[in-house]
């Protein structure tokens, strides 16, 4: 009986590693736990092309929206470990469970890390054009003037569009109410109607509207000004010191998944975010690729995710 077991054991490792190096056998699929059309969207768009010739199978994008990122989250989760099934995702990963308690994964013990795959220069605050401030202490001015009257889009909780907002309110003693959407884009839509008053957007989204005049652009999060925007400050600079919060966005396989086939993905990736094509299109998007290697990106989500907690935390006292 013993002998039986091993043999079935040692057949199951020598397919396992026969499965590995014959990896992708077949067609990729990517879960965006997001609505269509976001920023996860527009950087795979930008790579996959990229990602199919080098793996030599389709890499398919599958959006899974819901519980602002729940629902695909989880869903990857419970997958094989086999590397055909991958998660891409902002830095809501970490972000979302420290404020929802139906969260039923751990960011960094139910997933393998793969990589960090890009990252912005921070996201745009931005508001309506009837919206009667022209920079962020004018905006707090506002906020702190009529309280609870000003509107924030928030598509979803643990979002780089809520916890900005959240951080500001902290740092500024502001009440500006949080209106939850589904997604980036239906929340920018609401906010060119004059349905909402201010959004923390990525810079590619914003663009192209604050040159419309379609929005006002106040201030970035991240540490440094975007040439897409050259004459928009930072929050550091308008007052709100150490203030830099940025948008990233990695790639997870369910955990466990065989450390060759990891590598594999990991160097697809970074041939991708590499080619000089792609460069160029993460530069209009306002983007970096970074291509962080898998064990560099672990230990980089370990510290995210404690930091998220530690924000969780500061913004419900």
């Amino acid at each position: 009986m013993k002998r039986r077991i091993w043999i079935a054991a040692a057949a199951a490792l020598i397919g396992g590693l026969a499965s590995a190096q014959g990896f992708p056998a077949k067609p990729i699929k990517v879960v965006v736990p997001s609505p269509a059309g976001g920023p996860p969207d527009l950087i795979l768009r930008a790579i996959i092309p990229k990602l199919t010739a080098s793996l030599g199978q389709p890499v398919v994008v599958e959006n899974r929206a819901g519980a602002g990122g729940l629902v695909g989250t989880a869903y990857v989760a419970g997958q094989p470990a086999d590397g055909y099934t991958w998660l891409f995702t902002t830095a809501s990963h970490v972000n979302i469970p420290p404020f929802n308690e139906n969260a039923k994964y751990d960011p960094v013990k139910d997933f393998t890390h793969v990589t960090l795959a890009a990252q912005n220069f921070g996201q745009a605050l931005v508001v309506h054009p009837d919206v009667h401030a022209k920079n962020v202490q004018e905006l707090i001015a506002l906020a702190k003037k009529s309280p609870g009257k000003l509107t924030y889009a928030n598509a979803g909780d643990g979002t780089a569009s809520h916890i900005p907002a959240e951080v500001m309110k902290s740092m500024t003693g502001t009440d500006i109410l949080s209106v939850p959407y589904k997604g980036v884009a239906e929340a920018t839509n609401d906010l060119m109607a004059g349905r909402i008053d201010m959004f923390f957007v990525g810079t590619n989204i914003a663009l192209q509207h604050v040159q419309s005049g379609k929005l006002r652009a106040l201030a970035l999060t991240g540490n440094k000004r975007w040439k897409g925007l050259p004459e928009v400050p930072t929050m550091d600079e308008q007052g709100l010191k150490g203030f830099n919060k940025v948008n990233w966005f990695g790639l997870w396989l369910p955990a466990h998944a065989p450390a060759d086939v990891v590598q594999k993905i990991h160097a697809a990736v970074a041939s991708a975010v590499n080619d000089p094509e792609v460069k160029q299109q993460f530069d209009t998007l306002g983007l970096e690729g970074v291509a962080m290697p898998p064990r560099e990106f672990a230990n980089f989500v370990v510290e995210e995710s404690r930091a998220a907690q530690d924000i969780a935390r500061r913004i419900r006292k």
